[in-house]
């Protein structure tokens, strides 16, 4: 349930690449256990914001507080946050076991809480008869399961999931789901960011829409679709085409070179 406590504060973000602008005058506040969607077309912005939101790139303009904490102490903000990007950072020569071990010292987990943590998520994912198999032979869901888990390990305030379900089985997929409801109820806010509508409408309680680097809808799904003048019986999906259909045929250019920017730009981290 969402508090009156600030989690995220992000206050008129920009971030140019060049000539190219990823992102341009974007602002949001995010209360304590909220589950907020973050939804947007490809080449929207949605991977720079998530990158300025976790300290791994800094913005042009703007600024940036999680827990109360500037993102640009990355050292302070550490210990508050958890984040699952969409190509997730593993070894492919660790076992998913060493893997998490490994993690969970650098979050210094005590040794025996780590443990305790490890063995439970990976029975929960049905990983714990794989765990000492080296991650390079694992499938793409067994690597997410990993990645996910490790996310998680040292109980972040705010979790940043991109594309969190990629890859995985249906039975998987609903487990991410409800540890997100769980980890919310617990207080942990989640950034949600997903192309799998249903997803974010089965689970948000508040939707932001990127869309050419700025925010151009956010409240809860009822308000989104509102805001998109749908009907009572509408989907999400029907708000996010209704929102971002201005300048479609812009998408595929500003895909294709503002998202190429984000991935080739020098990492300023």
């Amino acid at each position: 349930m969402p508090s009156t406590d600030l989690a995220i504060e992000a206050s008129d973000l920009r971030k140019t690449y060049g000539s190219e602008v990823a992102l341009d005058g974007v602002s949001f506040s995010i209360s304590a256990g909220t589950v907020y969607g973050f939804l947007g077309p490809n080449g929207a912005g949605k991977t720079t914001t998530m990158r300025l939101l976790t300290g791994l790139s800094q913005p042009t303009a703007g600024t940036v507080r999680v827990s109360d904490t500037p993102v640009d102490d990355r050292r302070a903000l550490a210990a508050h946050v958890g984040y699952l990007p969409e190509t997730p950072p593993l070894y492919d020569e660790f076992s998913a076991r060493e893997q998490l071990d490994y993690v969970a010292d650098l979050r210094d987990v005590p040794p025996d809480r780590a443990r305790e943590r490890i063995d439970d998520y990976l029975d929960q994912f049905g990983l714990a008869d794989d765990a000492d198999r080296r991650i390079g032979s694992y499938s793409k869901g067994m690597r997410q399961k990993t990645a996910f888990v490790q996310s998680v390990l040292h109980d972040p305030d705010v979790l940043f999931l991109d594309e969190p379900t990629s890859g995985l089985d249906p039975r998987a997929a609903r487990r991410i789901r409800e540890f997100v409801t769980e980890f919310a109820d617990a207080g942990t806010t989640i950034f949600l960011s997903t192309h799998i509508l249903p997803v974010v409408e089965a689970v948000a309680d508040e939707i932001g829409v990127l869309f050419d680097g700025q925010l151009v809808a956010e409240g809860t799904p009822s308000e989104v679709k509102a805001r998109a003048e749908m009907g009572e019986h509408s989907s999400l999906e029907d708000a996010f085409l209704a929102v971002t259909s201005a300048g479609t045929d812009a998408v595929g250019s500003e895909s294709e070179s503002g998202e190429a920017a984000e991935v080739t730009a020098v990492d300023d981290r």
